[in-house]
């Protein structure tokens, strides 16, 4: 695949249309859309991990869940070209509401949720506060809280200097080393390596710390057993971000189907053909196991195309 630099990065091929949702009294909310041919196909939505976007965390799995469902993939508060509010704190909880802001302007009234990582714990949050809106969930690569060993405590007090590493010199020059060796590791990801960077640089790095903040304080032990809903979990058994251990937690709290994958928390991009398998096989699981998953009716006049 060549590169021509006058014409821009190379994207990943399958992305759905891009669109933005004016939700009143919070702003505007970037998401895809792919509305399936068949109009009982069931309704994905899809929320993405910290410092990552929804095309960052799925793009290697759009092609796969958008052959059988209707998808909406959402760039969270401060994330990609997700909404900026310089006014308000980041919160889980208000990002699960531009959710459900979303799912109502496109007329979607039931949706299996997949969340990665801190997006696992923004669909357990959806289905809480929004319990109509949420027939299932798959949850990746993530935990019922990220706050209960002194190991966990301690990665969240560096986050004071996070402001400073994404403002550094270096920083660029860190993310292409990181990301040249991911696809040394991964050969597909080579041309995309401009268009990576392109995504990663979106983010807004107030947002961010005030995102991990919000992960630091994070905790569903309380309220985790009150969802009672067809669950499936990937676990990534080598990663070293959300230790495996509390996944099988969550798994276990939330009486869900575990799907295994072998790999660390890149393995969206690191195995994607395995990732995408088996968000495939834990949505068409949960999906079976549902009986209220519907397709969008007739959007509001809030929702406008965008390119890219």
């Amino acid at each position: 695949m060549e590169h021509d630099p006058a014409r821009g990065p190379i994207v990943p091929p399958g992305l759905p249309p891009g669109f933005l949702a004016s939700l009143p009294g919070r702003g505007e909310v970037f998401f895809r859309h792919h509305r399936h041919p068949d109009p009982g196909a069931p309704t994905l939505v899809l929320l993405h991990g910290w410092t990552a976007s929804a095309d960052l965390q799925f793009f290697t799995a759009y092609e796969a869940l958008t052959q059988a469902y209707s998808v909406v993939a959402i760039d969270h508060r401060g994330h990609g070209r997700g909404l900026r509010d310089v006014a308000t704190p980041f919160r889980l909880e208000d990002c699960a509401d531009d959710v459900a802001g979303v799912l109502d302007a496109l007329g979607v009234a039931s949706v299996v949720a997949v969340g990665y990582s801190m997006g696992g714990a923004i669909a357990m949050l959806l289905a809480r506060r929004h319990p109509d809106l949420v027939a299932g969930l798959v949850l990746e690569a993530t935990a019922l809280e990220w706050r209960d060993s002194r190991r966990d405590r301690m990665r969240w007090r560096g986050l004071a200097l996070l402001g400073t590493v994404l403002r550094a010199w270096w920083y660029p020059r860190s993310v292409d080393a990181v990301l040249r060796r991911m696809s040394r590791l991964e050969p597909s990801l080579e041309p995309l390596i401009p268009w990576i960077e392109g995504e990663v640089y979106r983010n807004d790095p107030r947002a961010l710390i005030q995102a991990g903040r919000a992960l630091a304080v994070y905790d569903a032990r309380p309220w985790a057993l009150s969802i009672a809903l067809p669950t499936g979990v990937l676990l990534t058994t080598r990663d070293h971000l959300v230790r495996p251990a509390k996944q099988r937690a969550l798994a276990k709290a939330m009486r869900a189907e575990v799907a295994e994958l072998a790999g660390d928390h890149l393995s969206t991009m690191l195995e994607p053909a395995e990732f995408s398998r088996l968000t495939r096989q834990l949505v068409d699981s949960v999906a079976r196991r549902t009986s209220r998953v519907g397709s969008a009716s007739a959007p509001s006049d809030a929702l406008r195309r965008v390119a890219g």
